[in-house]
């Protein structure tokens, strides 16, 4: 059997301790690559004086992880530079902050480089290799170009932006015509898909061939729509534990006389957080009569403080929240709780269940997973309501959650209204829709569709062709089920 090679920037498998601490996407690819013997593949998180390609390997939990240490040059350059700086503001929409630098480019060209030279050795003739995200684009050129054949994949795990911002890019060419190196590219979803297909018709004199894949820069490359999933069974298990089980105990008896509503989100400026912030100041100020019975935790975890604009937008979280509890809060209250730390999976978990209502609010999102784990994490016969951004991947799935655009502070200020006062049989319907999708549309069906498909099972690929309305994992699940009979 084939070996698949997962590359990714950072490599995070489950150490078996405190697995609760570690990611649903973690765990998921850790299983995949110890049912097919394989090997996690990125760089370590340290930097040295000198890049040597000097490979780190280790066994974990059934695991090899294969790392290797950065300069601080290329740490600079293409982390903090092209990648964060350049790729993640323009792919979520925020030209005002994408910065151009062609150091940066340099930086991410050579970094990537490198990495395919260290990675080189340890793939074998039958080894299917899966790329992740915005930082290793280029990956499977250079590969190429070291005379690899073997069967790539890519998974942007973010959005892929409109042809008329992908053209503000200093050389979007050549980065667009690196993905036609590998022979599959997938998106979260078909918004992000078709936007992809913009580019290549309208840019580059693109066209699809009969079969459904896309031929552009003498290449082609089948792309699909693999919207991805969390493992909701096990989120459900972690929601019943004994740590998460004190977490729900504790925030229930902080909010016994009151309603609260939680935002869980990395402190980023994509993620709506002042939006959010603003519907809430709303909220109270159209309903006097709620301003002592409902609070907000809204917990951010700090990211990227070496880059400027992260450090802008805390510091306006910080004057906002400040703000708004001066105007609100009472001696004994204050309606905003703001928490600047991480928390593990089993933690979370008893937050989301005592919240009446989640607010998720990202002015752009690939797919957000906080959205599906609230769901997951509720109590079936009282569950909390959630409000969803229409611009998150999941929007497209997660009909049943209240639908706003994070723009408007009085769509927010009605949803946590409604919310709020939503009876009991209403949370229950909503509740159970969005619950089937959560548990049909996992993370592991995300995985094995994609693993399918880098294999070249044609099945897959027709179902990533479907309509908006039926994603790709739903189709594919129908079409293994029948092979099974």
């Amino acid at each position: 059997m084939s070996r698949l090679i997962v590359v990714s920037n950072r490599v995070n498998p489950p150490s078996g301790k405190g697995e609760e601490s570690v990611g649903g996407l973690a765990m998921a690819l850790a299983a995949a690559l110890r049912e097919y013997s394989g090997i996690w593949f990125g760089w370590s998180g340290k930097t040295t004086p000198e890049f040597t390609g000097q490979l780190n390997m280790q066994r974990v939990e059934g695991v090899t992880v294969a790392t290797v240490d950065l300069e601080e040059g290329d740490y600079q350059e293409y982390y903090n530079g092209y990648a964060n700086k350049t790729l993640w503001p323009l792919f979520h929409y925020r030209v005002d902050l994408t910065a151009y630098d062609r150091s940066f480019g340099e930086g991410y060209d050579r970094v990537n480089k490198r990495f395919a030279e260290t990675l080189r050795p340890l793939i074998e003739p039958d080894d299917i290799i899966w790329v992740h995200d915005y930082h290793l684009i280029p990956m499977a050129r250079e590969l190429r170009r070291l005379g690899v054949t073997n069967r790539i994949g890519f998974f942007l795990h973010i959005p892929w932006p409109a042809h008329q911002l992908v053209v503000t890019l200093p050389r979007h060419r050549p980065l667009v015509e690196a993905l036609f190196h590998y022979d599959v590219v997938g998106f979260q979803t078909e918004e992000s898909l078709q936007a992809f297909e913009g580019y290549v018709f309208n840019e580059v004199g693109g066209e699809k061939t009969e079969d459904g894949r896309l031929r552009a820069f003498g290449q082609i490359t089948e792309a699909g729509a693999f919207p991805i999933g969390i493992d909701a069974d096990d989120f459900a298990r972690i929601t019943k534990s004994p740590r998460a089980m004190r977490v729900y105990d504790r925030m229930a008896a902080h909010s016994v006389f009151r309603k609260m509503v939680v935002g869980v989100d990395r402190l980023d400026y994509s993620k709506g957080l002042e939006e959010r912030l603003l519907g809430f100041e709303r909220f109270l100020h159209d309903h006097e009569d709620a301003r002592r019975e409902v609070m907000l935790l809204q917990i951010a975890p700090l990211s990227r403080d070496e880059v400027e604009a992260y450090q802008d937008i805390r510091s306006r979280l910080d004057g906002l929240i400040g703000r708004i509890n001066g105007a609100y809060a009472e001696m004994d209250f204050t309606p905003i709780r703001y928490l600047n730390r991480s928390y593990r999976r089993d933690e979370l978990a008893g937050v989301y269940r005592a919240a009446k209502a989640a607010l998720v609010t990202p002015l752009r999102d690939g797919m957000n997973l906080v959205a599906k784990e609230y769901v997951a994490s509720q109590n079936s016969e009282d569950p909390g309501v959630l409000i969803l951004s229409r611009f998150a991947g999941a929007a497209r799935q997660m009909k049943e959650a209240l639908i706003i655009n994070p723009n408007s502070p009085e769509e927010i200020s009605d949803a946590l209204a409604q919310a709020l006062a939503m009876d009991e049989t209403e949370r229950k319907r909503r509740w159970e829709d969005l619950m089937d999708n959560v548990t049909r549309q996992d993370v592991t069906a995300w995985r094995d569709d994609f693993v399918a498909a880098l294999k070249g099972d044609p099945t897959v690929m027709a179902a990533n062709t479907e309509t908006p309305d039926e994603p790709a994992v739903t189709t594919v699940k129908k079409a293994l089920v029948g092979a099974k009979k």
